[in-house]
């Protein structure tokens, strides 16, 4: 129905915004990525979905197009709806969904509160081609850096961390910082942790 909607922030929260445009107030749901997206910004572009049910019509909007592609991808798949596809877009980045998808790594997943072992599999099944259709390539990472990133996310998991937020800290920090050591890549993580 809607593409994108643009306007001034008039109220955020993690889990929605609203965004005057034009006299009008929408309200739309949105995942941790896109909050965090948005940060302070007055003015902002969302690119929507729009759900319609019998009782209710729900807009949810992303911060970038591939975020939203892979939102309607997700809700394609058979047991994931609106709100479930929701929770993986805010636990996972667009590029760790679809590193996972594209290696087959249930596991990083099912990490996501409330995804089973099947719905896991399922989404690994039916979207590892239609991620190449819509331009989302997974980012892979240089062998140096995965080694790093393996040693990293080994000692950080000893200590007791979250994997999904581990894996999620590592990689963005070897994206400012390409060629950071394992100390100081778990030192890095350790601040954002």
């Amino acid at each position: 129905m809607y593409a994108f909607i643009s306007g001034k922030v008039t109220e955020k929260t993690p889990a929605y915004v609203v965004i005057d445009n034009h006299g009008i107030g929408y309200f739309i749901n949105i995942t941790l990525n896109t909050f965090t997206a948005i940060g302070e910004k007055e003015e902002v572009r969302l690119y929507t979905h729009t759900q319609i049910l019998e009782d209710a019509h729900n807009l949810f909007g992303f911060f970038s197009q591939k975020e939203r592609d892979l939102f309607e991808l997700l809700i394609s798949v058979s047991g994931v709806g609106c709100n479930t596809a929701r929770l993986i877009l805010s636990s996972l980045t667009v590029s760790e969904l679809s590193n996972a998808i594209a290696s087959d790594d249930v596991k990083t997943i099912q990490s996501v509160k409330g995804i089973g072992a099947k719905t896991a599999q399922r989404i690994v099944i039916d979207l590892k081609d239609k991620l190449k259709k819509i331009d989302i390539q997974p980012e892979i990472f240089s062998a140096p850096n995965n080694t790093i990133r393996t040693e990293a996310l080994s000692a950080l998991t000893i200590l007791g961390f979250n994997k999904a937020a581990i894996e999620k800290a590592l990689d963005k920090i070897l994206k400012q910082q390409p060629d950071a050591s394992v100390e100081a890549l778990i030192k890095e993580a350790l601040k954002i942790l």
